[in-house]
């Protein structure tokens, strides 16, 4: 294995991972905005308040994204297994 597969392999875990993260992250961000809005106008400053919601969105993206998640992550594990006897 050279140098630059190794480089290869690290990337793109990397950006496997990122992109699997994203769309939690991505929920979580957005809910949080939303709810820091609303606790700004209505002086509200509870702590609870802004996790529980930001909890559930992200509950549910990951429900509806795991099968996505699954695929992706299955993809590139057959990719790096069916690579593996090039590589040595």
């Amino acid at each position: 294995m050279s140098p630059q597969d190794a480089i290869d392999l690290g990337r793109n875990a990397v950006l496997l991972t990122l992109m699997l993260a994203a769309p939690g992250l991505a929920v979580g961000m957005i809910v949080g905005l939303i709810v820091g809005l609303l606790q700004a106008l209505t002086q509200v400053q509870e702590q609870t308040v802004s996790f529980v919601p930001k909890l559930v969105a992200m509950f549910l993206v990951l429900l509806l994204t795991l099968p996505w998640m699954l695929t992706q992550m299955t993809n590139y594990f057959q990719d790096l297994m069916a690579d593996i006897p090039g590589n040595l």
